[in-house]
C-alpha cells in the first residue's frame, strides 16, 4: 500500500512523537522513510538580528542534520530503508513539492512543531500539509505531560 513515506521533522518533541508511527508504517509496509528538514529561513532576521543570515542558515542547516541523523539512527535501527534531506524554503510549499516530486505514498507527522507567537500568527503548518496533500496525511498529536 506504502512504498515511499515522508517524515517531516523540525526537531522538536512533536515530530519526535510522530516518528514511531512514521517507523512502525514503513517497517509494516516495506516502505523507504524519507525524512526531510526544512530550515526557514524567513526567521533568520526576527531570532537574531545582529548576526548575518548566511550563520544562522548555517545553524539551521546545522540542526537540521542533527535532527535527521538522529531520525536516521532509529530508522535504521529498526531496519527500516531511510533517505534524508535538509532543504531550504517555507515549511508546507517545501513538504508539499517533495511529496509531489518523489511520489511520495504517505506523509506522517506531528501536529505542531516549534511553539511560541509565530506559530498562532503564521499557522499550522500540519494544516497547511493536510489541505494540499496529494496523499493521506498522518498527524500525531504530541501529549504533553
Amino acid at each position: 500500500m506504502y512504498s515511499h513515506i515522508l517524515f517531516p521533522t523540525d526537531g522538536s518533541e512533536c515530530a519526535d512523537a510522530a516518528l514511531a508511527h512514521a517507523i512502525d508504517h514503513a517497517t509494516r509496509y516495506d516502505a523507504t522513510l524519507h525524512v526531510l528538514y526544512v530550515a526557514d529561513v524567513r526567521e533568520a532576521g526576527h531570532v537574531a538580528p545582529a548576526v548575518s543570515t548566511s550563520r544562522v542558515r548555517d545553524a539551521l542547516y546545522d540542526s537540521g542534520q542533527e535532527a535527521l541523523d538522529r531520525v536516521a539512527t532509529e530508522a535504521e535501527d529498526a531496519g527500516v530503508a531511510v533517505e534524508t534531506t535538509v532543504t531550504e524554503g517555507t515549511p508546507e510549499s517545501e513538504i508539499l513539492e517533495f511529496a509531489h516530486r518523489d511520489e511520495i505514498d504517505l506523509v506522517v507527522m506531528g501536529t505542531h512543531g516549534r511553539s511560541g507567537l509565530g506559530r498562532y500568527i503564521i499557522g499550522s503548518v500540519a494544516e497547511r500539509v493536510v489541505r494540499g496533500s496529494p496523499v493521506p496525511v498522518l498527524t500525531v498529536r504530541h501529549e504533553q505531560g
